[in-house]
Protein backbone atom coordinates (compact mmCIF):
# COMPACT_ATOMS: atom_id res chain seq x y z
CA UNK A 1 0.00 0.00 0.00
CA UNK A 2 1.27 3.48 -0.63
CA UNK A 3 2.16 5.64 2.38
CA UNK A 4 0.12 9.48 1.57
CA UNK A 5 3.89 10.95 1.91
CA UNK A 6 4.65 9.35 -0.86
CA UNK A 7 2.46 10.89 -3.40
CA UNK A 8 3.64 13.93 -4.20
CA UNK A 9 1.70 16.92 -4.81
CA UNK A 10 1.50 18.51 -8.01
CA UNK A 11 1.36 22.38 -7.81
CA UNK A 12 0.91 24.62 -11.14
CA UNK A 13 2.73 28.18 -10.10
CA UNK A 14 0.99 30.75 -13.13
CA UNK A 15 2.79 33.73 -12.74
CA UNK A 16 6.24 32.36 -11.63
CA UNK A 17 8.23 35.43 -12.86
CA UNK A 18 6.46 38.15 -10.76
CA UNK A 19 7.44 38.84 -7.20
CA UNK A 20 5.25 36.28 -5.51
CA UNK A 21 5.40 33.63 -8.02
CA UNK A 22 9.74 34.02 -7.16
CA UNK A 23 9.29 33.42 -3.51
CA UNK A 24 6.87 30.97 -3.92
CA UNK A 25 8.50 28.88 -6.68
CA UNK A 26 11.76 29.00 -4.08
CA UNK A 27 9.56 27.62 -1.10
CA UNK A 28 8.14 25.02 -2.86
CA UNK A 29 10.44 23.41 -4.91
CA UNK A 30 12.34 23.18 -1.47
CA UNK A 31 10.27 20.21 -0.40
CA UNK A 32 10.56 16.76 -2.15
CA UNK A 33 6.61 16.57 -1.76
CA UNK A 34 5.90 18.72 -3.88
CA UNK A 35 6.07 18.23 -8.01
CA UNK A 36 6.24 21.98 -9.61
CA UNK A 37 5.12 22.93 -13.03
CA UNK A 38 5.80 26.76 -13.38
CA UNK A 39 4.02 29.41 -15.87
CA UNK A 40 4.70 32.56 -17.04
CA UNK A 41 4.35 35.29 -19.89
CA UNK A 42 8.00 35.47 -20.26
CA UNK A 43 10.23 32.79 -22.77
CA UNK A 44 12.05 32.01 -19.99
CA UNK A 45 11.98 31.05 -15.80
CA UNK A 46 13.54 33.96 -13.81
CA UNK A 47 14.43 31.00 -11.53
CA UNK A 48 16.52 28.66 -12.43
CA UNK A 49 16.44 24.48 -12.09
CA UNK A 50 12.69 24.20 -12.46
CA UNK A 51 10.12 22.70 -14.74
CA UNK A 52 8.68 25.60 -17.15
CA UNK A 53 6.37 26.52 -19.98
CA UNK A 54 5.71 29.63 -21.34
CA UNK A 55 1.88 30.80 -20.85
CA UNK A 56 -0.55 32.92 -22.03
CA UNK A 57 -3.82 32.64 -19.40
CA UNK A 58 -5.87 34.50 -22.62
CA UNK A 59 -5.07 32.07 -24.87
CA UNK A 60 -7.90 29.48 -24.02
CA UNK A 61 -6.42 26.58 -25.61
CA UNK A 62 -2.51 27.75 -24.09
CA UNK A 63 -4.13 27.13 -20.71
CA UNK A 64 -6.35 23.74 -22.00
CA UNK A 65 -3.04 22.28 -23.24
CA UNK A 66 -0.66 22.95 -19.70
CA UNK A 67 -3.13 21.83 -17.55
CA UNK A 68 -4.40 18.92 -18.83
CA UNK A 69 -1.22 17.23 -19.37
CA UNK A 70 0.35 18.56 -15.90
CA UNK A 71 -3.14 17.67 -14.38
CA UNK A 72 -2.75 19.43 -11.16
CA UNK A 73 -3.69 18.66 -7.64
CA UNK A 74 -3.38 22.67 -6.89
CA UNK A 75 -3.17 25.64 -9.18
CA UNK A 76 -1.97 29.28 -7.74
CA UNK A 77 -2.30 32.18 -9.90
CA UNK A 78 -0.43 34.68 -9.45
CA UNK A 79 -0.67 36.15 -12.80
CA UNK A 80 -2.59 39.19 -13.50
CA UNK A 81 -2.46 42.32 -14.13
CA UNK A 82 -1.88 45.07 -11.82
CA UNK A 83 -0.71 48.63 -13.05
CA UNK A 84 -4.06 50.58 -11.75
CA UNK A 85 -3.65 54.19 -13.40
CA UNK A 86 -3.32 51.80 -16.78
CA UNK A 87 -6.63 49.94 -16.19
CA UNK A 88 -8.52 52.84 -16.70
CA UNK A 89 -6.86 53.63 -20.25
CA UNK A 90 -6.35 49.81 -21.06
CA UNK A 91 -9.68 48.37 -20.13
CA UNK A 92 -9.86 45.73 -22.67
CA UNK A 93 -6.45 44.21 -21.51
CA UNK A 94 -6.69 44.08 -17.86
CA UNK A 95 -10.18 42.58 -18.78
CA UNK A 96 -8.53 39.95 -20.91
CA UNK A 97 -6.38 39.52 -18.34
CA UNK A 98 -7.79 39.43 -14.88
CA UNK A 99 -11.52 38.10 -16.25
CA UNK A 100 -11.09 36.28 -18.95
CA UNK A 101 -7.90 34.47 -18.03
CA UNK A 102 -8.74 33.44 -14.93
CA UNK A 103 -12.44 31.90 -16.53
CA UNK A 104 -10.08 29.82 -18.67
CA UNK A 105 -8.12 29.15 -15.57
CA UNK A 106 -11.21 28.57 -13.47
CA UNK A 107 -12.60 26.02 -16.32
CA UNK A 108 -9.77 23.72 -16.73
CA UNK A 109 -9.17 23.51 -13.21
CA UNK A 110 -13.04 21.84 -12.85
CA UNK A 111 -11.83 19.90 -15.45
CA UNK A 112 -9.18 18.45 -13.70
CA UNK A 113 -10.99 18.91 -10.16
CA UNK A 114 -8.06 20.71 -8.83
CA UNK A 115 -7.67 23.40 -5.81
CA UNK A 116 -7.39 26.98 -7.56
CA UNK A 117 -5.85 29.79 -5.47
CA UNK A 118 -6.06 33.12 -6.41
CA UNK A 119 -5.14 36.68 -5.76
CA UNK A 120 -7.44 39.43 -5.48
CA UNK A 121 -6.77 42.92 -3.29
CA UNK A 122 -8.20 45.46 -0.77
CA UNK A 123 -8.95 47.66 -4.49
CA UNK A 124 -12.68 45.26 -4.47
CA UNK A 125 -13.48 48.34 -1.49
CA UNK A 126 -14.17 51.97 -2.00
CA UNK A 127 -11.61 52.91 1.20
CA UNK A 128 -13.91 54.83 3.07
CA UNK A 129 -14.26 52.63 6.49
CA UNK A 130 -11.41 49.71 6.35
CA UNK A 131 -9.45 47.88 6.86
CA UNK A 132 -11.98 45.64 5.88
CA UNK A 133 -13.15 41.86 6.77
CA UNK A 134 -13.68 39.11 4.51
CA UNK A 135 -17.04 39.54 4.75
CA UNK A 136 -17.46 43.58 3.80
CA UNK A 137 -19.08 44.46 0.77
CA UNK A 138 -17.06 45.23 -2.13
CA UNK A 139 -17.60 48.69 -3.69
CA UNK A 140 -14.53 49.53 -6.71
CA UNK A 141 -13.84 52.65 -7.40
CA UNK A 142 -12.03 51.88 -9.90
CA UNK A 143 -11.31 49.79 -13.08
CA UNK A 144 -8.64 47.79 -11.93
CA UNK A 145 -10.59 46.81 -8.75
CA UNK A 146 -13.66 45.54 -10.68
CA UNK A 147 -11.66 43.58 -12.58
CA UNK A 148 -10.80 42.19 -9.42
CA UNK A 149 -13.95 41.82 -8.28
CA UNK A 150 -15.34 40.17 -11.53
CA UNK A 151 -12.50 37.59 -11.43
CA UNK A 152 -13.47 36.41 -7.88
CA UNK A 153 -17.38 36.58 -8.65
CA UNK A 154 -15.81 34.04 -11.73
CA UNK A 155 -14.06 31.69 -9.80
CA UNK A 156 -17.27 31.46 -7.56
CA UNK A 157 -19.33 30.54 -10.25
CA UNK A 158 -16.92 28.21 -12.08
CA UNK A 159 -17.73 24.90 -9.99
CA UNK A 160 -13.64 24.31 -9.32
CA UNK A 161 -12.30 24.26 -5.53
CA UNK A 162 -10.98 27.57 -4.92
CA UNK A 163 -9.42 29.89 -2.40
CA UNK A 164 -9.48 33.29 -2.90
CA UNK A 165 -6.38 35.42 -1.04
CA UNK A 166 -6.86 38.79 -0.52
CA UNK A 167 -4.04 41.54 0.16
CA UNK A 168 -2.94 44.78 -0.07
CA UNK A 169 0.68 46.23 -0.56
CA UNK A 170 3.17 43.89 -1.53
CA UNK A 171 6.54 43.84 -0.64
CA UNK A 172 9.58 41.78 -0.97
CA UNK A 173 12.98 40.34 -1.92
CA UNK A 174 12.29 39.38 -5.91
CA UNK A 175 15.98 38.91 -7.16
CA UNK A 176 14.36 39.25 -10.57
CA UNK A 177 12.05 42.03 -12.48
CA UNK A 178 11.17 45.29 -11.09
CA UNK A 179 12.28 46.15 -7.51
CA UNK A 180 9.58 46.51 -5.00
CA UNK A 181 8.27 49.41 -3.48
CA UNK A 182 11.21 49.10 -0.55
CA UNK A 183 14.10 48.34 -2.56
CA UNK A 184 12.91 51.16 -5.42
CA UNK A 185 12.88 53.93 -2.02
CA UNK A 186 16.19 52.64 -0.78
CA UNK A 187 17.74 52.86 -4.33
CA UNK A 188 15.87 56.69 -4.23
CA UNK A 189 16.94 57.86 -1.02
CA UNK A 190 20.57 56.68 -1.43
CA UNK A 191 20.56 58.44 -4.60
CA UNK A 192 19.99 61.42 -3.09
CA UNK A 193 16.58 61.94 -4.99
CA UNK A 194 12.97 63.78 -3.46
CA UNK A 195 10.38 60.89 -3.46
CA UNK A 196 6.99 62.31 -2.84
CA UNK A 197 4.77 60.12 -0.71
CA UNK A 198 1.22 60.10 0.18
CA UNK A 199 -0.27 60.90 3.68
CA UNK A 200 -3.86 59.84 3.39
CA UNK A 201 -3.55 55.90 1.90
CA UNK A 202 -3.74 53.62 5.07
CA UNK A 203 -3.31 49.90 4.62
CA UNK A 204 -1.00 47.17 6.20
CA UNK A 205 1.77 46.42 3.88
CA UNK A 206 1.47 42.32 3.31
CA UNK A 207 5.23 40.82 3.52
CA UNK A 208 5.65 38.45 0.32
CA UNK A 209 7.11 35.83 2.44
CA UNK A 210 4.66 35.69 4.68
CA UNK A 211 1.64 35.52 1.77
CA UNK A 212 3.79 32.36 1.06
CA UNK A 213 3.67 30.97 4.31
CA UNK A 214 -0.09 31.47 4.18
CA UNK A 215 -0.49 29.47 0.23
CA UNK A 216 1.55 26.59 2.20
CA UNK A 217 -0.95 26.32 5.22
CA UNK A 218 -3.80 26.65 2.42
CA UNK A 219 -2.23 23.74 0.37
CA UNK A 220 -1.54 21.68 3.08
CA UNK A 221 -4.87 21.92 4.73
CA UNK A 222 -6.90 22.04 1.77
CA UNK A 223 -8.57 25.10 3.25
CA UNK A 224 -11.15 26.58 1.03
CA UNK A 225 -12.96 30.32 0.93
CA UNK A 226 -11.68 33.52 1.04
CA UNK A 227 -8.95 34.92 3.45
CA UNK A 228 -6.98 38.45 3.69
CA UNK A 229 -3.56 37.79 4.38
CA UNK A 230 -1.70 41.44 5.09
CA UNK A 231 0.91 42.66 7.34
CA UNK A 232 0.78 43.31 11.79
CA UNK A 233 0.50 47.15 11.24
CA UNK A 234 -1.76 49.97 9.73
CA UNK A 235 -0.09 53.15 8.48
CA UNK A 236 -0.21 55.69 5.80
CA UNK A 237 2.36 55.37 2.69
CA UNK A 238 4.53 58.43 4.17
CA UNK A 239 4.65 56.10 7.06
CA UNK A 240 6.00 53.43 5.79
CA UNK A 241 8.16 54.88 3.92
CA UNK A 242 9.84 56.75 7.22
CA UNK A 243 10.33 53.12 8.73
CA UNK A 244 12.19 52.54 5.53
CA UNK A 245 14.43 54.73 5.89
CA UNK A 246 15.13 55.14 9.58
CA UNK A 247 15.66 51.38 9.09
CA UNK A 248 18.93 52.04 6.66
CA UNK A 249 20.05 54.52 7.92
CA UNK A 250 18.80 57.27 4.93
CA UNK A 251 17.87 60.71 4.88
CA UNK A 252 14.15 61.32 5.79
CA UNK A 253 13.91 65.04 5.02
CA UNK A 254 14.09 63.65 1.02
CA UNK A 255 10.75 62.08 1.58
CA UNK A 256 7.80 64.91 0.89
CA UNK A 257 4.27 64.12 2.21
CA UNK A 258 2.26 64.70 -0.44
CA UNK A 259 -2.33 63.76 -0.99
CA UNK A 260 -3.56 61.53 -3.36
CA UNK A 261 -5.53 64.02 -5.01
CA UNK A 262 -2.23 66.60 -5.53
CA UNK A 263 -0.92 63.19 -7.81
CA UNK A 264 -3.93 63.71 -10.12
CA UNK A 265 -3.38 59.83 -11.11
CA UNK A 266 -6.21 58.22 -13.44
CA UNK A 267 -7.62 55.71 -11.20
CA UNK A 268 -8.70 56.58 -7.71
CA UNK A 269 -7.35 54.77 -4.45
CA UNK A 270 -9.64 53.42 -1.98
CA UNK A 271 -7.21 56.12 0.82
CA UNK A 272 -8.67 54.52 4.20
CA UNK A 273 -7.59 50.75 3.84
CA UNK A 274 -6.56 47.65 4.55
CA UNK A 275 -7.21 43.86 5.50
CA UNK A 276 -7.98 42.61 8.71
CA UNK A 277 -6.43 39.23 8.75
CA UNK A 278 -7.84 37.63 12.24
CA UNK A 279 -9.74 34.56 9.98
CA UNK A 280 -6.10 33.68 8.41
CA UNK A 281 -4.56 33.85 11.97
CA UNK A 282 -7.51 31.76 13.34
CA UNK A 283 -7.75 29.32 10.98
CA UNK A 284 -4.72 28.95 9.19
CA UNK A 285 -2.17 30.02 12.05
CA UNK A 286 -1.22 33.13 9.86
CA UNK A 287 1.70 35.23 12.01
CA UNK A 288 2.47 38.26 10.07
CA UNK A 289 6.46 38.97 10.56
CA UNK A 290 7.26 41.90 11.69
CA UNK A 291 7.98 45.42 9.75
CA UNK A 292 11.70 46.00 10.81
CA UNK A 293 12.00 42.53 10.71
CA UNK A 294 11.32 41.76 7.06
CA UNK A 295 13.82 44.75 6.36
CA UNK A 296 16.52 42.50 7.86
CA UNK A 297 15.63 39.74 5.85
CA UNK A 298 15.47 42.18 2.92
CA UNK A 299 18.83 43.02 3.37
CA UNK A 300 20.23 39.84 3.65
CA UNK A 301 18.70 38.26 0.85
CA UNK A 302 19.20 41.04 -1.71
CA UNK A 303 22.38 42.58 0.32
CA UNK A 304 21.29 46.30 -0.03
Amino acid sequence: MISPETIKKRILIIGSNGMLGQRLVEYMSQSSNNELLCTSFEDESYVSNVEYRKLDITQKNNVREIILNFFPDFIVNTAAFTNVDKSETEKETAWKINVNGVENISLYSWTVDAHLIHFSTDYIFDGKNGPYTENDKPNPIGYYGRTKLASENSIKTSGTRFTVIRTNILYGPAKYGRPDFVRWAVDSLRDGKTIKIVTDQIGNPTYVDDLVAAISAIVEFKKKGIYNIGGPEFLSRFDFTQRIATFFNLDKNLIKPILTKELNQPAPRPLKSGLITLKAETELDFRPTGIEKTFEQIKRILHI
